[in-house]
């Protein structure tokens, strides 16, 4: 049974798609107390709640107690997303100078001190802009992995009710077959008992909105927002989006919160859940902020399970 551990593991997306294709996750490491209750309640496995510039890559030896064959990874993607107005404007001081952004170069540090046989670390396509791209490469062959590649996978080609446009850098090349069919926000939230009334659904209950609010997201139509906000540089993206049915839902960000297709009240938890391809016993703890942010920040499942069948592949082979 291949070995995984998780750094800034979140709620646990990316762990739960190796799990479900039968490798032993060992092991998670986040700094947020209520992210590490979801995962540890969810994956039951353990996790270690601390910030990764202060963990020393021989205390993670001796907490795993064996070598890892896998390490997974997604560090924190405001320093490199186009929807954070305050990216730095020169490209390589979001990896050098930006605090978060350095965070990524730890997940590399610790990577190149446990020398797993594969490593798959998670961010924006942003990140693949090319002088950031280039010093990320550099810093991997510098711990020891002179063959790196820059893998873009679209989370709807393997399941995933919304669209996500990501960037999986490895040390193999990653191919995972897509499928052939595109999952509807109609058909992602099919099935789900109304919220209003009492259920047994984890995080399926409706959030209050003021009347205000409720009267003006009655007058969108299909596809229009309610919110704009400014993202890096003159970008301008919406939120509250009322979901079209038979379409993808747009990408799930943290921040993100959608208007029901059909009813005027935005998606709850769980139905947020559905179109990142969460199963529905996956439970989100924390206040209703903290549960909508794990979910965007989090890798599919459906997508992180294609990823873990393909990395069985390749450690097979090799």
């Amino acid at each position: 049974m291949y070995k995984v551990l998780d750094l800034f593991c979140g709620a646990g997306g990316f762990s739960l798609g190796f799990v479900m294709e039968g490798f032993k996750v060992l092991l998670g490491v986040d700094v947020d107390w209520i992210v590490a209750e979801t995962y540890r309640e969810n994956l039951k496995v353990d996790v270690l709640c601390e910030d990764i510039r202060n963990i020393h890559s021989l205390d993670l030896r001796d907490v795993i107690g064996v070598d890892v064959d896998v390490i997974i990874a997604s560090p924190p993607c405001e320093p490199f997303t186009g929807a954070n107005p305050r990216r730095e404007v020169d490209v390589l001081d979001r990896l050098y100078g930006d605090d978060v952004g350095r965070l990524f170069l730890h997940a590399i540090r610790i990577i190149g001190d446990l020398r797993p046989r594969l490593f798959i670390i998670e961010n924006v396509p942003s990140i693949l802009e090319p002088s950031l791209k280039e010093a990320i490469k550099h810093e991997l062959e510098v711990v020891g992995y002179p063959k790196v590649y820059f893998n873009v996978l679209y989370a709807e080609d393997y399941g995933t009710p919304s669209h996500r446009k990501r960037a999986f850098i490895s040390n193999f090349k990653l191919r995972p077959r897509p499928l052939k069919k595109i999952i509807t926000v109609e058909e992602a939230l099919a099935g789900l008992p109304d919220p209003g009334e009492i259920n047994d659904v984890p995080n399926h209950v409706i959030k209050p909105l003021p009347p205000r609010k409720v009267k003006k997201i009655a007058k969108l139509k299909w596809g229009e927002e309610l919110v704009l906000y400014k993202g890096a540089g003159r970008k301008v993206l919406p939120n509250w989006i009322r979901l079209h049915p038979l379409k993808l839902a747009p990408t799930v960000l943290g921040s993100s919160r959608f208007v029901h297709p059909y009813e005027n009240r935005l998606l709850t938890v769980r139905e947020q859940a559905r179109l990142m391809g969460f199963p529905d016993d996956f439970v989100f703890r924390g206040g209703f902020d903290a549960q909508y942010n794990m979910i965007g920040e989090a890798v599919p499942p459906p997508l992180s399970r294609a990823i873990a069948r393909e990395a069985l592949r390749l450690l097979r082979r090799s």
